[in-house]
């Protein structure tokens, strides 16, 4: 160059430009390496920048796409320092779909480019049989806009394109390659969260492949720590969005303490557990979560003494009348002097008669020194004869809660308690009632000696009320009320106590169908022989649910009996202690709400039923030759019997020679149904039909009865007609033959050998027989044969003039006789053996 041209650079680059980069000596650059990512559709392209005359400048790349090599994407990159260089490019199509092709050249002060560097290519895919689509079984991220396309075989044409079995637009990526482009990608509601591409070769043939669609990470929120014994810590997050268990798109939580050495943790999705680092008292951790779209990073600082939530562990519990002494210790080696701590004790159930109803919840809030070893606090107001269950938890300084304690349960002592419960019957005038109040005081061993004087009764309804005594004895009262409703209070006075009430609701009478019916059930004993009843959850029952049943008693003929069972719970237990084997009980289940005990259910059952059910009463019968109706009577739903019945067994036996023998058996499965027909016997047997009833455990008492089959006429009709029909029947077949036949029955019949029969009687049968086939049609008579057995007398008689064959002179066959000695019509079919008509001379 001339001196001219380098001042003008000179002046154009600046001052000292010469010095540093002298611009006819910018090298060509060389990529090293073009890697692809093609999971995340990114090329990594490396280059070696190793010349301090670099230092300043840029470098300009260029993507090419497909064999032509179109630019698709140009970006300049400043390049700061000596050696690799590494850089991404993140395409909207698909790698595999076409070659992409990256070149490079350096740029100083942006004006004076050095020569491009050599393409640098990576390719795509290239089938030889198949149909390609890309991407194939990849994740890929819900609301992004995403390309598909199909890369055929040479000379295979991609007509279209689906998603989903819906068709997009075709992209012409090259001559052979298409693509299309979807936006807004969501999530299948389908089991597997996939989308299927298809790809139409020829407008015929669809081939297709899954992607995935999820959701990218989210960032832990509310992220905390907390630790029971200042060496193990526990954190926990709320993860955010829950993923579908379907979900191929795999996250990982993992936990680092960035302040330590500590390993990163491998973590659950809402929650992970560390060791507390020794001498470590600040503590600064992240919570990291990746998948296949990304990761997210929350972290947290804290201090661990301001993170103790102490873990209580009961030490003794001490119950009395109406307090109970706790006392608890605290996990771990805390260091801590003053502890806070909050004691709930919520009422079970009563000890002595089952059930009640709960007070509120009752709170204990104390401080105690946790230095010391033992926290220790006494409940009071807690009422006698019931189970509590408590809970402890407590705080490090009114920091932060520890949690709750598992609830331990204790028992107060008893003392005088009611259980009341009523009886309502209705009168016969439809405004009165027959109210029947009954009462159990309760009065524990193990409490003080408590002797009751009696107990007040009182029956209230508005403004009026009633009120009657009962002496201690005494646990029963009865009133006359209407239809309303009505308030009733029992009080004991106790003589050397507090006196102790309780009090029921009896509800307004319902009037024109307003009472729902109760649903009735059957219950059968369980293995324990013991009543597991349950019934249907009433939301109005507030105060739980009152199950009644009676117990049949040698004096009384039902002693009452009821247990109250809380709130939220709609099954009871009863031991078959209380109960007989085979004896039918009936349990009534009552909801209590605010306004009365209201029906709900009815039923009865057996602990444990029995065999041994009484017999049917046989009734009336009838029969015929094959078959008996037998009809008996029964009562199915009588209490009495020991057993639910559940059908009839009818077994049948026959009489033989005064012995029975087994027939059948048949059941009746409908305890309703009382009569049965056996079909199948024999006419004019003896059979005895017994009768019996069905329970679980089987067949009961049976009741028989001896039936006989009546005569079978239409047997004997059979035998007589039987033969009758087949001699019609070989008579019709013999019919179309009855000419041969009848020749051959007069061979049959004929003369026998040895009889003497005279010529004149021959000659009669053998005229009559002429005419007979003389008065025969051609197409009747076939055959004729008339045989003539042992006819050596006949022969004597005609020994002169042989009438049966004459020898022609000089022939061997039989002469023909003369003309007028055979008188035979013109359609008469000769006989093989021609007979002489005339008559021998008769010998006498």
């Amino acid at each position: 160059m001339s001196l001219r041209t380098l001042l003008e650079l000179c002046l154009l680059l600046g001052p000292g430009a010469l010095c540093l980069v002298p611009v006819w000596r910018l090298p060509k650059p060389h990529v090293i390496d073009v890697e692809a990512l093609s999971a995340k559709r990114t090329l990594l392209v490396s280059w070696l920048a190793n010349r301090t005359s670099l230092l300043g400048a840029t470098c300009e790349l260029q993507i090419g796409r497909t064999e032509n090599r179109t630019i698709v994407f140009s970006a300049n990159i400043t390049v700061c320092s000596l050696g690799k260089k590494v850089w991404t490019w993140t395409s909207d199509l698909p790698l595999e779909c076409v070659d992409h092709s990256v070149r490079m050249r350096y740029l100083y002060n942006q004006t004076v480019p050095s020569p491009w560097s050599n393409w640098k290519n990576n390719s795509g895919a290239q089938p030889a049989d198949k149909t390609k689509m890309f991407p194939f079984q990849q994740v890929l991220r819900e609301g992004d806009r995403a390309m598909f396309c199909c890369v055929p075989p040479r000379g295979v044409p991609i007509t279209g394109m689906t998603l989903n079995d819906r068709k997009y637009p075709l992209i012409h990526v090259t001559a052979a390659v298409r693509a299309i482009s979807v936006e807004n990608l969501t999530i299948p509601t389908t089991l597997i969260k996939a989308v299927a591409l298809g790809c139409i070769e020829s407008g015929q043939r669809k081939l297709s492949v899954w992607n995935y669609v999820s959701f990218p990470p989210q960032k832990p929120r509310n992220l905390s720590c907390v630790t029971s014994d200042l060496t193990t810590v526990t954190c926990s997050w709320d993860p955010g969005r829950r993923r579908d268990p379907y979900d191929r798109n795999e996250q990982t939580h993992t936990l680092h303490v960035q302040n330590s050495d500590l390993s990163p943790v491998v973590c659950q999705q809402s929650w992970c557990s560390f060791q507390a680092v020794p001498h470590l008292e600040e503590y600064n951790i992240s919570v990291v979560v990746k998948d296949l779209l990304g990761e997210e990073t929350e972290s947290y600082r804290f201090s661990i003494r301001d993170r103790v939530a102490p873990v209580v562990k009961w030490h003794n519990l001490f119950p009395g009348v109406a307090t109970a002494n706790l006392s608890w210790t605290i996990r771990g080696n805390l260091t801590v002097h003053s502890l806070l701590c909050q004691v709930t004790a919520d009422q079970v159930s009563s000890i002595m008669f089952g059930l009640a109803d709960f007070p509120s919840l009752c709170l204990y809030q104390l401080s105690c020194d946790a230095f010391g070893g033992i926290c220790k606090v006494t409940l009071t107001r807690l009422s006698p004869s019931c189970r509590y269950s408590v809970r402890v938890r407590c705080s490090a300084v009114g920091r932060l809660w520890g949690p709750w304690t598992q609830a331990a349960a204790f028992q107060t002592y008893p003392a005088v308690t009611l259980d009341v419960w009523r009886r309502i019957n209705q009168l016969s005038d439809l405004h009165s009632r027959q109210l029947t109040l009954l009462w159990t005081p309760r009065v524990s061993g193990s409490a003080p000696d408590l002797t009751i004087r009696g107990y007040v009764v009182e029956v209230s309804r508005e403004d009026t009320k009633r009120s009657l005594w009962r002496d201690g004895g005494e646990t029963q009262a009865e009133f006359s009320i209407g239809s309303g409703r009505y308030d009733v209070t029992i009080r004991a006075v106790v003589r050397a106590g507090p006196n102790v009430s309780a009090h029921i609701t009896v509800p307004q009478r319902q009037d024109g169908g307003g009472e729902i019916p109760p649903v009735w059930k059957r219950l059968h004993g369980a293995a324990a022989a013991a009543f597991n009843l349950s019934w249907g959850h009433l939301e109005t029952a507030t105060c739980g649910y009152t199950v009644e049943w009676c117990i049949p008693g040698d004096r009384d003929p039902c002693a009452l009996q009821w247990v109250k069972v809380p709130a939220g719970t709609n099954m009871l237990s009863l031991p078959a202690g209380n109960f007989k084997a085979g004896c039918r009980f009936t349990f009534i289940i009552y909801g209590c709400t605010e306004s009365g005990h209201r029906l709900l259910e009815i039923q009865t059952g057996y602990t444990q039923e029995l065999q041994s059910v009484e017999a049917p009463n046989l009734g009336t019968f009838t029969s015929d030759s094959s078959s008996v109706t037998l009809e008996w009577h029964y009562n199915e739903d009588d209490e009495a019997h020991p057993a639910f019945i559940t059908g009839y067994l009818v077994t049948v036996q026959e009489v033989q020679q005064n012995t029975l023998t087994d027939l059948l058996n048949v059941s009746v499965s409908d305890p309703r149904r009382k009569s049965v027909t056996v079909d199948g016997l024999q006419p004019n047997r003896d059979y005895v039909l017994s009768v019996s009833a069905l329970t679980r455990q089987g067949p009961g008492l049976a009741t028989s009865i001896t039936i006989r089959t009546r005569p079978s006429y239409s047997a004997h009709l059979v035998k007589i007609l039987t033969p009758v029909l087949l001699l019609l029947f070989c008579a019709l077949l013999l019919w179309p033959r009855r000419n041969v036949v009848k020749t051959r029955l007069v061979g049959i019949f004929a003369y026998p050998a040895g009889m003497n029969v005279r010529a004149p009687d021959l000659d009669s049968v053998l005229q009559e027989m002429v005419k007979r086939l003389q008065s025969e049609e051609v197409e009747e008579c076939r055959e004729c044969h008339i045989e003539i057995l042992d006819t050596g007398a006949l022969l004597e008689a005609t020994s002169e003039a042989d009438a049966l064959t004459r020898l022609a002179p000089g022939s061997s066959r039989p002469e023909e006789p003369p003309p007028t000695q055979v008188p035979i019509q013109v359609d008469y079919c000769p006989q093989s053996a021609p007979l002489p008509l005339q008559a021998p001379p008769a010998s006498h």
